[in-house]
Order: structure tokens, then sequence, then C-alpha cells
């Protein structure tokens, strides 16, 4: 199992990359759920505060698990429990950046990943067995405004 600390992983992935379109909790659970159901790998991410009033967005992803603290815990708190309550944690991964929880991980013998070498892991994984990496840029990116013109006059439909 994977735990992964939800605001590290978003605050990492807005200052090391260029992953600016992930700015929510669920943006980047959609993206893990679609991480986890290609490795084959249960998740779980746990997110500081209460989480949104209306969670029904959270409710379609099955995998990862989805866990908000709440008021009166933080993330970090609940994944030391997590961790300390695991019966394999050698079968354990821990993604955060935070010392604090990577010692606690490596003190229970689990496996600790920074947040930025987690989340190229799943961009390699996702990159790797998309089947739509062979396709031309100009289809997920339009066609510029030149061709866009030319394509306009070919058809007549440029007045």
């Amino acid at each position: 199992m994977t735990i992964i600390d939800g605001d590290n992983l978003l605050w990492a992935l807005h200052e090391s990359f260029e992953d600016r379109e992930i700015t929510t909790e669920i943006e980047l659970c959609r993206i893990l759920s679609r991480y986890f159901t290609l490795v084959g790998e249960p998740g779980l991410v746990i997110f500081d505060g209460a989480g949104p009033a209306d969670r029904s967005e959270f409710d379609k992803i099955a995998n990862p698990e989805i866990v908000f603290a709440g008021f009166h815990h933080d993330a970090d708190s609940v994944i030391e429990e997590k961790i300390k309550a695991s019966t394999s944690p050698r079968r354990l991964t821990v993604v955060s950046s935070d010392r604090r929880l990577r010692k606690a991980a490596a003190m229970q013998k689990a496996t600790a990943l920074k947040s930025e070498e987690f989340w190229g892991q799943v961009r390699r994984e996702l990159t790797r067995r998309n089947p739509r990496k062979n396709e031309p840029e100009e289809k997920r990116e339009g066609l510029t405004d030149g061709e866009t013109d030319k394509w306009l006059e070919t058809f007549g439909l440029d007045q």
C-alpha cells in the first residue's frame, strides 16, 4: 500500500513540476486513481482539514482511498498512526517530503519516497501506458492559426 501526504504532494507539484493544471485535491486524486489502477496497488491519500462540504466527486474514486484528517488532527499525525498500526510496514510506501514522516516510515522499516520522486514515477507510468502517446501533438494541442485559416479557405468557409 502507498500512503500519500496529499497536501505535501500538491505543494511539490506546484513547486517542482509543470503540472500546474493540477490545483485541487480532486484533480490530484483523479490522476492518482489512474495510476493506482495501472499499477494494481492500493493507495491512501490523506489531506489536512475537513475537506469540501460536497464530497460526491471523491466518492466516485475507489482507489486511492481519500481521507481528510479533520479539524482536530493533521494529515501528518494520521499518517504516522497508519504507519504504526500497519501489520506489514515493510510493504508500505509513504510519500511525503516531510522529514518527520520519512523518519517515521524508516523507523518501522517502511519505504519512504519524497513527493517529487513519487510524482516522477506517476508521470512515467502514465506516459508509458498511455495509448495516446503515439498521437500527433496537433490532436491534443489543436491546429495553429495558419493551419486553421488554410482549412477554412480549402472548404470555402473563410468568408
